[in-house]
């Protein structure tokens, strides 16, 4: 009988015991995930570069204000108006260059052109 494991006793104990495992697991995995976002070659280089915001504009209203209204307030895609509060830099990368979202196509600007893009959405 000494060598069994201690196992918790009431549902108290496991119920803090679970939380206290979900409690460190879910800041390690946000880590890794900025970890693996910070590490990627495309989105450094965009982080990098400093936007033009009126550059950023013309590339909107060019590939996303079809979907988005001209003033990127939604029309079949949703409004983007303070989107950078919903979004980090790094999502806003991903969203636009991963097409993971139909109807949103894949689009692959230069690192330029999504920094100029990013400059002009964090002004919205």
């Amino acid at each position: 009988m000494d060598n069994q494991l201690t196992k918790p006793e009431s549902k108290f104990q496991w119920i803090a015991l679970s939380a206290l495992a979900i409690l460190i697991v879910i800041p390690l995995a946000i880590l890794g995930v900025q970890m693996a976002q910070a590490s990627d070659p495309y989105v450094k280089n965009v982080l990098s570069l400093m936007g033009n915001p009126v550059q950023g504009k013309a590339i909107f209203q060019i590939n996303c204000a079809g979907c988005h209204g001209l003033e990127a307030d939604g029309l079949v895609g949703p409004s983007l108006q303070a989107v950078p509060k919903r979004k980090s830099r790094y999502g806003l990368i991903h969203q636009v260059i991963s097409g993971e979202t139909p109807p949103m196509p894949k689009f692959q600007p230069s690192a330029q052109e999504m920094a100029d893009l990013l400059s002009y959405l964090e002004g919205l």
